[in-house]
């Protein structure tokens, strides 16, 4: 009789206590920043080269991706992934994108020296993100799930990398295929974890981005999702108030995002970007207009 046949006949009967070596997904705590920048993670992974007689010889691919959107920021490969490789990589990624209000980043020695002991000090990303007042995130020692969204899509990246027919035999062939993966995952490749199945450009591009400053803002920001109703308008409550805010009868049941900073509220597109009203709500009416004139829209005239 096999081992799972006589655990099977215990467990029936109650005599096995449960006891699994990993916790069930169930358990876990699901976290996601609500605005672009407002959390930046970052890993390392490995990729192997296709050079003839080789054995291991490959290149280090580190990954700076957005926690809300899922937007890759930055994907380079290196012989090794080194501090001060991690410190300019994330300057790159500050001048094009602006700086993030924090960073979540696993225990490795080129992304913190927390568990050092003490020895060195600070390293080259812990002193730019205190000088930038980027609040700094690290997981706990053995739970990788904390940092699960860049190991996600570096577990996509590595797939599609081996899927491609003519795989890469130098660093320059590596990173030409890296680029070619960011640009097919942030602006064509439907995101299944992003609302309607949105791009990582596309929501990175239409939320407000947080800086380290908001942190402190006394203001109230919120993000809403809706549908435009069917007459082209969308509700919004503001100080306790229900707000009707025209949208248009030809963006009807157009699903939305409502980016609302205390009165002022921009409305986009929730899967291409597109802005399709911006206005600051007026405490006193209940239905806020599109600001366009009334009726349709005058037929143009040849000169």
């Amino acid at each position: 009789m096999s081992t799972a046949t006589v655990n099977r006949y215990l467990a029936s009967r109650g005599l096995v206590v449960p006891a699994p070596a990993k916790r069930s997904k169930s358990s876990y705590i699901r976290f996601e920043a609500a605005m672009p920048n407002e959390t930046w993670q970052a890993d390392v992974t490995h990729y192997p080269l296709a050079r003839p007689g080789s054995t291991g010889a490959g290149q280090e691919i580190l990954t700076w991706l957005d926690d809300c959107s899922r937007y890759l920021l930055s994907v380079t490969a290196h012989a090794r992934v080194t501090g001060p490789i991690v410190l300019d990589t994330f300057r790159q990624a500050v001048a094009c994108h602006g700086i993030p209000a924090s960073t979540l980043t696993d225990n490795g020695m080129v992304f913190t020296t927390r568990l050092s002991g003490g020895k060195g000090g600070r390293n080259g990303l812990e002193t730019e993100l205190r000088r930038l007042g980027v609040t700094q995130k690290n997981s706990r020692p053995n739970h990788p799930t904390t940092c699960g969204k860049v190991e996600r899509v570096q577990q996509t990246m590595k797939n599609w990398l081996r899927a491609q027919p003519t795989q890469p035999a130098t660093p320059a062939d590596l990173q030409t295929l890296l680029d070619t993966f960011a640009e097919i995952y942030n602006h064509h490749r439907p995101h299944r974890s992003l609302p309607h199945r949105a791009t990582p450009a596309a929501v990175y591009t239409a939320l407000p981005k947080a800086t380290p400053a908001d942190r402190s803002a006394d203001t109230h920001d919120r993000v809403r999702y809706d549908r435009v109703d069917d007459s082209g308008v969308v509700t919004l409550r503001v100080g306790g108030r229900l707000h009707h805010i025209g949208i248009g009868r030809t963006h009807a049941r157009t699903h939305v995002l409502l980016l609302v900073q205390d009165l002022h509220v921009r409305v986009v597109n929730a899967t291409t970007g597109e802005l399709l009203s911006e206005l600051t709500i007026d405490p006193t009416r209940d239905y806020q207009p599109t600001g366009r004139p009334r009726g349709p829209a005058p037929k143009s005239t040849k000169p």
